[in-house]
């Protein structure tokens, strides 16, 4: 039981839960195990998905999806029933008293009643009516565990919304200042009609007062000039800098957080007889519960590198290290690519030879882990297709054509700053697309509004009191020798969720977006800017904190660069672990007393087989990966960590003041390849 007890411990440490959230007996244990495996993760990820794609079904429905009331509202039941069962299970497994102060599921629990009384009442009228509620459905993606960067996305938008919100206020201030200005020099003949600074964009907003009066010009220069140049520039900046702190104070709470996962861990492996330290046993008993895909070699590996002395245990200061260094030692390699460019020709061959040679000697998995072999892979199918496009000339295909310049930018890998720059892209990709579902949530919960209020309120020839009228006027008529239509306007509407996102991305774009709100506003009433509103100020906090996280990003990968100016750290982690035939041996005699997988007592044997038949005393392994940002992150705040883990030590009253050091990685997948003589060479 101590083992997965503490691979709980390591578990909440990697996952950020709280540790009020461990489970405290066996009914707690049962509902922890079964809530924490992808059945279940794959479970909630669908009744969430359900929900949102419900609204393509649900009146205004997208004309060729639209469903009977019955049939949608009977899906939706059984989707929240589903959901019902998986907040039980969580509160089976947190306790009532724990549940309840879970501030995120008891959101979730409370939309939760809401839908489930709305679509009983469908169910029981047979008729639709206003469920502005649906907007809330995002909420049950968002909890869902595959969703993990999505709320640190929300949570960093609601930690920089104070500064936003001052910045904000100042923007405005100095907008009410220029509108009661604008207004006395209408008054006063030089500005002509101050409401078309609500409706046109620069310059047309400025030509009618420029046309009578040239001086007039200065009032909106300097009104864009403060307004635009100067306080949206400093929005981001304050954004910017409160993003940077947030990042900061963001990766310390997780590396103590680790940590003391790891010291509670630590506690419940060690014996009476050996408190300072865990032998082999103990370890394999823990990666059982922990890693329990990890093979009976690779364990044994994982014990070596954390081993630095010759004992047989592992100590408190040696245990944590970075669980990234199990997927460090792992698995060898079985070719010498470097060979690749001896056998080139030339052109696309050259890249073809050199790829395939990659994929062997490393091996797909992990020749597909780097960055840089993925874009060379992806580049050279592009030519490969390319050159068939042009050979058997694919009209249709000629695009892929345009694409093989990209080879060119295999180039940028010679200097080191394109590599940086490059480097931050291919980091920049998994949390851009984040980023980008983060802003999409958001348009889902507008779009769901925006159909509420606003469904079938633009169509042909509407707006005829407004000053918009003529975008939305139809017309199709001939001028000379060419056909002229106009009228397009209509189709940005919120009759279905489809049309709504295309009309919020125009919306967000900024480019003529009056037209639509006066529009609108014309068909319904004033109150509906106060819709449009919202949604700007909304959109332009999440491009902003996008903007944001790009430059930090940026900032941060520079920095390192110009701290640590070692060529070796482009290569990754890399470590080495030799191991003799006499441990081979013995951990197989170990898997064999213990009862292991006939996988990993069958792998040992072949591997001491080998060494039998080539004569080798010992065997190298080697294991690489990328860094990714928390790697970098501990090389950058070195010297501070020390004083964080002083800083913890003195706070939970560590005995052991030793500097501890986290094992936790933040993937689960461990690089693969295959274990290599040590007289080969790796490249």
């Amino acid at each position: 039981m101590n083992y997965q007890e503490a691979a709980i411990y390591l578990q909440e440490g990697e996952n950020n839960d709280k540790f009020i959230t461990h489970p405290k007996n066996q009914k707690a244990l049962a509902a922890y195990l079964f809530v924490h495996n992808h059945i279940f993760y794959v479970m909630e990820l669908i009744s969430a998905l359900l929900l949102l794609i419900l609204s393509l079904c649900e009146a205004p429905a997208v004309p060729s999806l639209r469903l009977d009331i019955y049939v949608h509202a009977t899906l939706e039941l059984f989707a929240l029933l589903t959901v019902v069962f998986e907040v039980g299970m969580k509160m089976r497994w947190l306790g009532f008293h724990t549940f309840i102060r879970h501030k995120r599921t008891m959101l979730k629990s409370a939309v939760l009643l809401v839908q489930f009384i709305e679509v009983i009442v469908v169910l029981i009228r047979q008729t639709s009516h206003v469920r502005v509620t649906r907007a809330l459905r995002p909420i049950f993606l968002v909890d869902c565990r595959y969703c993990g960067a999505v709320r640190r996305n929300l949570r960093q938008i609601f930690q920089s919304l104070p500064p936003f919100i001052d910045i904000l206020s100042l923007l405005l201030f100095f907008m009410v200042i220029f509108a009661i200005l604008g207004k006395l020099l209408s008054t006063y003949g030089t500005v002509t009609d101050l409401n078309l600074c609500v409706y046109f964009s620069f310059p047309d907003v400025m030509m009618p007062a420029y046309s009578k009066n040239a001086w007039s010009c200065v009032f909106f220069i300097v009104y864009l000039s403060i307004e635009l140049y100067f306080i949206m520039n400093l929005l981001l900046a304050v954004v910017f800098d409160t993003f940077n702190d947030v990042e900061k104070k963001k990766f310390k709470s997780l590396l103590l957080h680790k940590r003391l996962a790891i010291e509670h861990a630590f506690r419940l492996l060690v014996s009476k007889q050996k408190p300072d330290g865990i032998v082999f046993k103990q370890f394999e008993g823990l990666l059982k519960f922990f890693k329990p895909r990890m093979s009976a070699r690779d364990k044994y590996l994982t014990f070596r590198a954390l081993k630095k002395s010759n004992t047989e245990f592992l100590g408190n200061d040696l245990l944590l290290i970075h669980l990234s260094t199990i997927s460090d030692i792992v698995i060898a390699v079985n070719g010498i690519w470097i060979l690749a460019h001896t056998l080139m020709i030339s052109g696309k061959n050259i890249y073809g030879v050199e790829m395939l040679l990659k994929i062997s000697g490393l091996g797909p998995s992990e020749y597909f882990t780097s960055g840089w072999n993925l874009f060379d892979f992806l580049v050279t199918i592009l030519a490969f297709v390319g050159i068939i496009v042009l050979a058997f000339d694919m009209e249709p295909f000629y695009f892929i054509v345009v694409l093989r310049p990209l080879q060119l930018l295999r180039l940028f890998k010679i200097k080191r700053r394109y590599r940086d720059v490059l480097d931050t892209m291919f980091e920049l990709l998994p949390r851009m697309a984040s980023l980008g579902l983060t802003l999409l949530i958001f348009y889902y919960s507008f779009a769901i509004v925006g159909m509420e209020f606003f469904d079938n309120v633009l169509y042909k020839n509407c707006c005829n009191n407004s000053m918009v009228a003529d975008f939305y006027r139809w017309e199709n008529r001939t001028v000379g020798s060419r056909t002229v239509i106009q009228g397009y306007y209509s189709l940005n509407n919120f009759n279905n969720i489809l049309n709504s996102f295309v009309t919020l991305f125009e919306l967000t774009v900024v480019n003529n977006w009056y037209i639509i709100m006066e529009g609108v506003v014309s068909q319904t009433s004033y109150w509906s800017r106060f819709y449009f509103m919202t949604f700007y100020i909304v959109t332009m906090v999440v491009l902003t904190i996008i903007v944001a996280f790009i430059l930090d990003a940026f900032v941060f990968r520079m920095n390192y660069s110009r701290k640590n100016k070692d060529e070796k750290d482009d290569n990754g982690i890399v470590f080495e672990m030799e191991v003799t035939k006499e441990e081979i041996d013995r951990i197989l005699e170990f898997n064999k007393q213990n009862g292991s997988s006939s996988s990993d007592i069958s792998g040992l044997f072949k591997l001491s087989s080998r060494m039998t038949g080539t004569g080798q005393a010992n065997m190298v392994f080697n294991g690489r990966r990328s860094r990714t940002k928390s790697d970098l992150s501990v090389k950058m705040y070195e010297e501070e960590i020390q004083e964080w883990y002083e800083e913890h030590a003195q706070l939970n009253h560590v005995e052991d003041g030793q500097p501890l050091e986290c094992i936790l990685n933040s993937g689960n997948h461990q690089p693969s390849a295959e274990p290599r003589l040590r007289s080969q060479t790796v490249t």
